[in-house]
Order: structure tokens, then C-alpha cells, then sequence
């Protein structure tokens, strides 16, 4: 009788979700934190997540020592420069840089970035002026950044005097990207193996998320086939020691820029790597919502092993005398508190935080007002692990369906299946239009008498034979295929004589050390080309 008046259970409405996305967005407010509030876990791990780090773009974190090709390598994938950007072989960039989508070209400053609300920089304020001051978002107008977000970041030197100036914590802005971003990718020169004191300790503190860690053996063109070898096998052996696990992330050999390669005979090599790790940075947008997915099951479990050390140590402490000693005794004996956890409640040891920032941080806590355990909020936590998240997982393969096959496309990552580069490497670029033809002379003193040399059929050269020409350039897949396609003005797969002597106008023109233009200029296309075809 009035058993409404005793509160009985109630039975909770299983949760309507507009999309995966949106899914965990109200899992992580309604469930996690609350959790994550009521034990102080944002002062022990990461800030609490905000809307636009659900809805934000995948994103790319890129970091390597000092000239390593960081910035080049943003400008290799783009195929042109971006706002704020500066290349040298001195350390150039000096802030943290969100290279991101904008219609219009600009930098916006870090104190401005943090507060706009529309942006997945909120959560950085915590690091405080000095941090701000050195990040930035660079806008480009680019296709490539429609799917996705490129992290910039400084180059790491070696030394302490390093570490002192920065003024604030790398590893820590380091380990904060690292949680929200969907590839961590680690640049090494071929010529600078060395692994500095502070790379080290970046490189350490991206544990936990080995998963999204590509690592690139940049500039391998510079060296020759047997001192590759001795490098890449010299890179493996420093990484085991660094990452601390007996197999080591895939390393992608390559030279990632657009001048000729120094060292021609692993071109082939480098054609097959580039092709597997655009294939890889491709499909972020296709799987991003399985990553954010992912990462939110690893912040529960968390926050969950949390809240159970948080609320032993509360139950620990004596109530009147002896706190001080006995927080003592609870820090140092912190092992035996996880293990007693792990067999209480099930949980598994490697959802425990490390050991060693824990006992650090709990240090300048008051363990007697630390909460005691809230064994409704855990079970709340277990039942949406149960029960909401496999609902989420579900609809993966059907949100997939309905928004089609998302890559990243433009840039570097262009192709079409009728260009003779496509098969190695991607291809972008476009057409063109009229005036005087100043390829003429040139045609004339010397690309005739090759065309005529690489002897074409009905006046036209296919792919493969111009393939073979072009390549004794040792410019890049990449630019070659650029070049194919501004030059294939009428789009048949096939050259004639006019088109051929634009692709070797171009090939000098860039072997000069000039950019390539994304259309032909008027002044370059040939005139035959002029009515019709070209536009």
C-alpha cells in the first residue's frame, strides 16, 4: 500500500538516439559526468569534454624533432602553402598550429580559439597565457581539410634549456591531443635518428593510445638502398626501447615533399608506402565515429576505476586522528590498494591510471573530504556499457550506408584511374586556356625529337610509354601526376605532340624549382588545344 510513496524502482526508458555522434554525447553528459564531477576527475586526468568534441572533423596530430618535415609534409598533402607557414632547416615552427578547413585564408589566435564555442579547443585554456600565445589556427581554403584537421607542432630540441622556456607543459598539450585526435603520426629524418629527452617523454605520454599511432621515415630519399636498411632497422630497435611493447606501430618509408628524389632506386618503395598511408589517413572520416566510440568506452572505464580508488582511500581514513600518517601509508602502499579493487570489484588491471601519477597528484589532497562510493552512479555507468553503447555500435554500419563513402579527397590525394600514376600514387590538378604558345621554341629544339623517339601510335603516346620518359625526371609520383593531368588536355588517357612537349615544359619548369600551377595558364596551352576542349 502507498508503495509510491517509498520511491520503488522505476524502470528507465530505454534512451532514442538521433545518431552515433549524438549518442554519446548524451551518454557522456547524463551518465559519465556526473561520475567524472562528483570525484574530481578532471583535476587527476583530462578536462571534461565539451559538444564540439563529439561533432568536430577527424583529426591529425603530427610530431617530430626539429626539421624533421612536419610543416612540409601539411604542404605535401595540401599541394600549397597555408597561413603562417614557415620552412627551414632551423626549428621554424614554434607554436601548435590547427591547420583546418575556411572559405576565407587566415590565422586566428589561440586566446580567440579557445573561446569560440563552435571550435574543439576549449579544453586547452587550462594550460594557461604562455600556451596561447603559441597556438594558432591557420584557415585554408582547401578540399583536403573538408574531412579532416591537421595539428602542427614545434619541433622538439634536445636539452633542458628547452623545457624551461616553453613556459608551459608539452607533454601535457601533447597528451590532450592525443585523446581527441584519430592519428598520431611520429616524423623521423633519416639522417636524425636520435631520440631527444623531451621526444622521449612525448612519445611516452601518447600510452594508451597506441592504436592511432603512425609513425613515417621521412626524407628516405637522401640516403641509398643499403644505408636505408641499416636506418630503418636502427629506427625499429630505438622505438621497442621507447614505446615499451614487443611489436613496434607500422613505419611508412617515404620522401614526403615535391622536389626530385636524390637516390631514384626506391621509388617504387616509397610509391607503395605513400599509397598505404593515404589509404590509411583516407578513411578517418569513414571511421571516425567508431574512434570517438572507442575513445568514450576508454574514458568510462576510467573514470569508473577512478572513482573506485577515490572512494577506498575515503574509506580508509580514520575519522578522527592519524590522517596525515595514514595518507601517507594509503600513497605509498597505492599498489595494493589497486589490486585489493581489482579483485572486489572485477576490475581488469590495465583500467588502472599509472601508478606513479597517481601517487604524485594524490599528494596535495585531503583524503577524509573525498566522496564516499556512489554505487548508483557505477551501476549507471556499467548499465549504459551494457546496454546503450552495443545500441551505438549497431547503427555504425547503417550511419555508414546513409552518409556514403566519406574520404578525404583533393591535394595530394587526388587520382584519376586513367592516368599512368594512379597506380602507385595520387594525382591532382586541372586544365587551361589561349594566347601566345611560349612552349613553342622548346617544342621545337628538343621534345619532337623525343616524342618521336618513344614512338607513338596514330600520333599519340599512351600512359606507360610517357610514364618512362617522365620518370628520369626523379621528381615524385605525386608531381608527375600533376603534371599528367594538366597535360592531358582532352582527357583521352593518351599525349600527342603538343601535349607532351606541355608535360616537358612542366617538368623543367618545376626541376627550375617553381611551383605548379593548379590550371594551365592561357600561355601554355597549346593552340590546337584552344577551341573546345580547353576551359
Amino acid at each position: 500500500m502507498f508503495s509510491w510513496l517509498k520511491g520503488g524502482e522505476v524502470t528507465k526508458e530505454p534512451e532514442v538516439f538521433n545518431s552515433v555522434v549524438d549518442g554519446l554525447r548524451k551518454i557522456y553528459r547524463h551518465t559519465i559526468r556526473p561520475l567524472e564531477d562528483t570525484y574530481k576527475f578532471h583535476e587527476f586526468h583530462s578536462p571534461p569534454m565539451e559538444d564540439p568534441d563529439f561533432f568536430a572533423k577527424p583529426m591529425i596530430l603530427l610530431i617530430g624533432q626539429y626539421s624533421t618535415g612536419k610543416t612540409t609534409f601539411i604542404r605535401y598533402l595540401l599541394e600549397r602553402e597555408f597561413p603562417g607557414m614557415r620552412i627551414g632547416p632551423e626549428p621554424t615552427t614554434d607554436c601548435f598550429a590547427a591547420v583546418m578547413h575556411g572559405e576565407n585564408e587566415k590565422v586566428i589566435p589561440g586566446n580567440a580559439l579557445v573561446v569560440d564555442p563552435s571550435k574543439q579547443f576549449r579544453g586547452l585554456s587550462r594550460f594557461g597565457n604562455a600556451f596561447l600565445q603559441r597556438f594558432c589556427a591557420s584557415e585554408v581554403n582547401s578540399s583536403v581539410l573538408d574531412h579532416i584537421t591537421i595539428i602542427d607542432t614545434p619541433g622538439i630540441l634536445s636539452g633542458e634549456k628547452q623545457r624551461v622556456a616553453r613556459g608551459y607543459s608539452f607533454t601535457g598539450v601533447i597528451e590532450w591531443f592525443a585523446e581527441r585526435v584519430d592519428r598520431i603520426v611520429l616524423l623521423f629524418d633519416a639522417h636524425k635518428l636520435d631520440i631527444s629527452d623531451e621526444f622521449r617523454t612525448a612519445i611516452k605520454c601518447l600510452r594508451g593510445n597506441d592504436d592511432k599511432i603512425r609513425i613515417v621515415l621521412n626524407k628516405a630519399d637522401m640516403i641509398d638502398a643499403q644505408q636505408l636498411m641499416r636506418v630503418y632497422g636502427a629506427l625499429m630497435w630505438s622505438l621497442g626501447k621507447v614505446l615499451g611493447t614487443p611489436e613496434v606501430a607500422r613505419v611508412y618509408i617515404g620522401s614526403f615533399w615535391d622536389q626530385p628524389l636524390r637516390y631514384d632506386d626506391n621509388r617504387k618503395l616509397f610509391e607503395a608506402e605513400q599509397r598505404d598511408l593515404f589509404q590509411d589517413i583516407r578513411k578517418l572520416p569513414r571511421n571516425a565515429a567508431l574512434r570517438k566510440l572507442n575513445d568514450l568506452v576508454k574514458r568510462a572505464r576510467l573514470a569508473k576505476v577512478h572513482a573506485l580508488i577515490i572512494s577506498t582511500l575515503k574509506k580508509e581514513m580514520p575519522t578522527m586522528f592519524y590522517k596525515d600518517s595514514k595518507k601517507i601509508s594509503l600513497i605509498e602502499n597505492l599498489e595494493s590498494i589497486y589490486d585489493r579493487i581489482s579483485a572486489d570489484y572485477g576490475v581488469s588491471p590495465g583500467d588502472f591510471p599509472p601508478l606513479a601519477m597517481m601517487q604524485e597528484k594524490l599528494k596535495k589532497y585531503d583524503f577524509s573530504k573525498f566522496p564516499s562510493v556512489k554505487q548508483k552512479m557505477i551501476d549507471e555507468v556499467d548499465r549504459v556499457m551494457g546496454n546503450e553503447i552495443p545500441k551505438l555500435m549497431s547503427m555504425v554500419p547503417h550511419e555508414e550506408k546513409l552518409e556514403g563513402d566519406q574520404v578525404v579527397t583533393g591535394g595530394a590525394f587526388s587520382a584519376t584511374d586513367d592516368a599512368p600514376f594512379t597506380q602507385n600514387k595520387a594525382l591532382g590538378a586541372d586544365e587551361g586556356g589561349e594566347t601566345d604558345w611560349v612552349v613553342f621554341e622548346k617544342k621545337e629544339e628538343s621534345y619532337d625529337s623525343i616524342f618521336r623517339s618513344l614512338k607513338p601510335k596514330n600520333g599519340k603516346l599512351s600512359g606507360e610509354q610517357v610514364k618512362t620518359e617522365m620518370t628520369k625526371s626523379k621528381l615524385p609520383n605525386s608531381v608527375l601526376a600533376r603534371i599528367w593531368k594538366l597535360s592531358d588536355i582532352d582527357g583521352d588517357g593518351y599525349l600527342d605532340a603538343d601535349e607532351f612537349a606541355v608535360a616537358m615544359y612542366l617538368i623543367d619548369f618545376k626541376l627550375e624549382g617553381q611551383d605548379l600551377p593548379t590550371v594551365l595558364p592561357p600561355s601554355v596551352v597549346p593552340p590546337s588545344k584552344r577551341e573546345g576542349d580547353a576551359s
